[in-house]
C-alpha cells in the first residue's frame, strides 16, 4: 500500500501531463483526463498485473478504455509506467505520432483497444472477460486474470451499454471490474440535462455488484477495488464521483473545476489559466513535461513488485507446461493467432443447398476441429444456421464456460463488439451471425474491427430480396454496397481493411470459410443466401479454390462475345441465361466474383485474363447496380435492384424483378446489338 500523499502527487503529475499535451496540441479533451487520474494511477500502481518487459504476456490483466477522448490520461499514465517518452507526449495529435487523438490498439505499449466511439470500449472488455473465462476451462490458472474497464457518462448513455451490461450480468462475469467515471459533465451540458436515471439501480438489476466511492479519494477507491476483486458470481461496477477538470483554476486562482468547457478544449481557451492550473497542481508551467522524481520512484517500485509477481506466474506456467505439454503448445499457438491447419477438402457438402446451409455444414466441421473458436448469434441461430456449430458444442452459461456458443440475444451491436473483445484478448477465434439486413446495427463495430485489424468473422445470411415474404424491412438491398466499401478502404498496413465473400454455391462456401480462417489480419464478412442455389457447372472443392483469387472463370466458350459476371446466387441465374444465349450462337464466359477486393489485389495480368479488355460485360446483382460498376465499367450493363424490396414468395420476386435466365438473355441481346 502506497502513501496517500504520494498517490495524490502522482495523480497530479498525470493531470499536468494531460493538460499540457492538450495545450501544446491546441486540441483535445483535458477535463475528463484530469478528473480520472486518481483511479487510473491507483490501478496501475497497485492493482493491474502485467509484465513491463513482456506487455503481450497472455496471462496479464487487461485495461480497456471506453472514452477515447481521455487519451491524454492513458498516455500520461503509461508514460509513468515507462511506455511513452516526454517527447512522444509532446507530439500528441501530430502526424506519425504514437499519441494520436484517440488511442489506437498497441498492446506493446499497454493500449489494449482502439477507443473513440463511446460504448464500444467497455463492451470489448465484456468480450475479453468471456474469452478469459472460456480459456480458463482449457488452461486453468494460466488465465487467472482480471479485465478492467473504464467508462464515462457518455458510454453509459450509449445504447450499447444496455446490451453489454445485461450480458455481463447474465453470465456472472466476476473477472470483470468496471470503473464508471461519473463527473456529471459532458461536452455540451451537464448530465442532468439529458438523464435522471439511477445508474446504480440499473446495473444492480442486471446482476452487477455496485460499489460507490469518491473518485479522487484513493483510500475509498482502493477499498472499492479490493472489494471488487473479492466478488464472486457477478461483475462489479465502481461508481466514482470524479471532478471534471480537477485542479483547474482561473488567472485569479479561483476554481475552474466541474465546467463543461474543460471537456473539449485546452485550458487556456476555455476560461481557465493553463499556467496557474499547472502551478496549482505542483508543476512548472515553463517545463510541464516532467515526471516528478518521487513519482518515478513509485513506478520503479511497482515495476519491481510486478517482476516478483510475474516471475512466480512464469514459474507456475513452466511447471504447468511440463505437466501439460499438449495444452501448453495449444496455448502458444492460439495466442500467436496461427490459422488452424484443417483438411478443408474433406468437408462433404450436400448439392444444391442454400449457402447458409453450406455454412452450417462448415461450422459443424469447425466445432469439431477448432477448439478455440467461439460462435455467437443474435437470437437467430436456427435461421442464420450458426446452429451448425451449436449442435456440436453447447452454449456458454453462467458458471460453465466450457461451451463455445454465445447466445447474445437481440443485440447485434453488442454481439459484434463482444466478439471484437474476444479477438483483442487473444487466444480465441470469434465469429457471429445474424441476418444481413441487421448488419446495419453492426456497422460501427465492423468499422472498428477493420481499423484495429481484429479478424472477427461476420456471418450474414438472408442476403437479398429473396428473403421474400418478410418484405422490405428484412430484405437487404443497399447493404452489400455498404459493406463492400470496406474492401476498398485500406487499413494502416496497406491491406484491404476487410475481406468480403459472397459465395455462389456450396463448394464456394467451403473455400470462403477456408479463406476466412486463414485471414488473421482483418475481419471477414460472409454474405449468404436464404434460398437454395443450383450448384455451378463442374463444381468441386478444387474448382472453388479459385475463390482465393477473388474472381475466376466458371465456364468459357473460346473467345467470348460477352462476359457474364456476378456473385452469390446470381451466378446460377447467369448460367441459365448463358444456355439460352448459346442457342443463338453467342459465345459466353461466366465469371464468379465472390470478392472484388481480393480480385483487385491480384496481378494486372490475372485480372485481364479473367475480364479481357474489349469484350462487353453484363453484370447481375441482387443489390444496387453500383456493386458491380467497378467490374463491368462503361463497356457493358448491370442488372440490379434500385428500390427497396417487396413482400412475396422469392420465386415470384425473381420473375417480377427480372432475376431470371430469360431476362439475362434479353439484356445481353440488347447489349450486343
Amino acid at each position: 500500500m502506497n502513501n496517500t500523499a504520494l498517490l495524490n502527487n502522482a495523480a497530479d503529475n498525470i493531470r499536468i501531463l494531460a493538460a499540457s499535451m492538450v495545450e501544446k496540441a491546441k486540441s483535445g479533451h483535458p477535463g475528463g483526463a484530469m478528473g480520472g487520474a486518481d483511479f487510473v494511477n491507483l490501478l496501475f500502481s497497485e492493482f493491474l498485473v502485467y509484465d513491463p518487459k513482456n506487455m503481450k504476456w497472455e496471462g496479464r490483466d487487461r485495461f480497456f478504455l471506453d472514452p477515447g477522448h481521455m487519451s491524454p490520461m492513458l498516455y500520461s499514465q503509461l508514460a509513468l509506467a515507462g511506455k511513452f517518452s516526454m517527447d512522444e507526449l509532446k507530439q500528441f495529435r501530430q502526424w506519425d505520432s504514437p499519441t494520436p487523438g484517440h488511442p489506437e490498439v498497441d498492446p506493446a505499449r499497454g493500449i489494449e483497444n482502439t477507443s473513440g466511439p463511446l460504448g464500444q470500449g467497455h463492451t470489448y472488455a465484456v468480450g475479453a472477460a468471456i474469452a478469459a473465462k472460456f480459456l480458463k476451462t482449457k488452461f486453468g490458472e494460466q488465465m487467472n486474470q482480471t479485465i478492467y474497464a473504464y467508462i464515462s457518462d457518455g458510454g453509459v448513455q450509449e445504447e450499447i451499454s444496455q446490451g453489454a451490461g445485461r450480458l455481463a450480468g447474465h453470465l456472472g462475469l466476476d473477472n470483470l471490474i468496471m470503473f464508471y467515471d461519473s463527473n456529471d459533465i459532458q461536452l455540451s451540458t451537464e448530465t442532468s440535462a439529458v438523464t435522471s436515471e439511477n445508474t446504480a439501480a440499473k446495473y444492480k438489476a442486471w446482476g452487477w455488484e455496485v460499489l460507490e466511492a469518491a473518485g479522487s479519494n484513493v483510500e475509498q477507491l482502493r477499498d472499492a477495488l479490493k472489494k471488487a476483486q473479492a466478488v464472486q458470481g457477478k461483475p462489479t461496477l465502481i461508481i466514482g464521483k470524479t471532478i471534471m477538470g480537477k485542479g483547474a483554476v482561473t488567472a485569479d486562482g479561483s476554481s475552474f473545476e466541474k465546467k463543461c468547457a474543460t471537456h473539449g478544449m485546452p485550458l487556456s481557451e476555455c476560461g481557465a489559466s493553463f499556467e496557474k492550473s499547472i502551478a496549482n497542481l505542483g508543476g512548472n508551467p515553463e517545463n510541464p513535461f516532467v515526471i516528478f522524481p518521487e513519482v518515478a520512484e513509485l513506478y520503479a517500485k511497482r515495476a519491481s513488485e510486478l517482476e516478483v509477481i510475474v516471475t512466480k506466474r512464469y514459474a507456475a506456467k513452466a511447471e504447468w507446461a511440463a505437466k501439460n505439454p499438449e495444452a501448453a503448445a495449444k496455448m502458444k499457438a492460439w495466442f500467436a493467432g496461427a490459422a488452424p491447419k484443417l483438411d478443408w477438402a474433406s468437408i462433404e457438402q450436400k448439392s444444391g443447398q442454400a449457402t447458409r446451409a453450406a455454412s452450417a455444414t462448415v461450422l459443424g466441421f469447425l466445432a469439431k476441429n477448432v477448439e478455440n473458436m467461439i460462435v455467437a448469434s443474435a437470437d437467430l441461430s436456427n435461421s442464420d444456421k450458426t446452429d451448425g456449430f451449436l449442435k456440436n458444442t453447447k452454449a456458454i452459461a453462467k458458471d460453465d464456460f466450457s461451451g463455445a456458443f454465445l447466445q447474445a440475444g437481440v443485440a447485434e451491436l453488442t454481439m459484434a463488439c463482444v466478439c471484437i473483445g474476444m479477438g483483442l484478448h487473444g487466444g480465441v477465434i470469434a465469429a457471429c451471425g445474424t441476418f444481413f439486413v441487421f448488419s446495419d446495427y453492426m456497422k460501427p463495430a465492423v468499422r472498428m474491427a477493420a481499423l484495429m485489424g481484429v479478424p472477427v468473422k461476420f456471418i450474414w445470411t438472408h442476403d437479398a430480396f429473396r428473403v421474400g415474404e418478410d418484405g422490405p424491412t428484412h430484405e437487404p438491398v443497399e447493404q452489400e454496397a455498404q459493406i463492400r466499401l470496406m474492401e476498398k478502404l485500406k487499413n494502416h498496413h496497406g491491406q484491404n481493411s476487410m475481406l468480403v465473400l459472397r459465395p455462389a454455391d456450396v463448394q464456394e462456401t467451403t473455400v470462403a470459410y477456408q479463406l476466412a480462417l486463414e485471414n488473421i489480419s482483418t475481419p471477414t464478412a460472409f454474405i449468404l443466401s436464404r434460398q437454395n442455389i443450383v450448384d455451378l457447372p463442374g463444381t468441386s472443392y478444387a474448382q472453388a479454390s479459385k475463390v482465393a483469387q477473388g474472381a475466376y472463370v466458371v465456364e468459357c466458350d473460346g473467345n467470348p462475345d460477352i462476359v457474364l459476371l456476378a456473385s452469390g446466387s446470381e451466378v446460377a441465374t447467369l448460367v441459365e441465361g448463358a444456355a439460352l444465349l448459346r442457342k443463338d450462337g453467342i459465345k459466353v464466359r461466366i465469371v464468379s466474383v465472390p470478392s472484388e477486393g481480393l480480385f483487385r489485389s491480384q496481378s494486372a495480368d490475372y485480372q485481364v485474363s479473367i475480364l479481357p479488355a474489349g469484350v462487353k460485360r453484363f453484370g447481375m446483382t441482387a443489390g444496387l447496380p453500383v456493386n458491380l460498376l467497378g467490374l463491368v465499367g462503361e463497356n457493358g450493363s448491370i442488372w440490379g435492384l434500385e428500390s427497396f424490396g417487396f413482400s412475396a414468395p422469392y420465386k415470384v420476386l425473381d420473375e417480377k424483378l427480372g432475376f431470371t435466365g430469360v431476362n439475362v438473355y434479353n439484356q445481353v441481346k440488347a447489349l450486343l446489338k
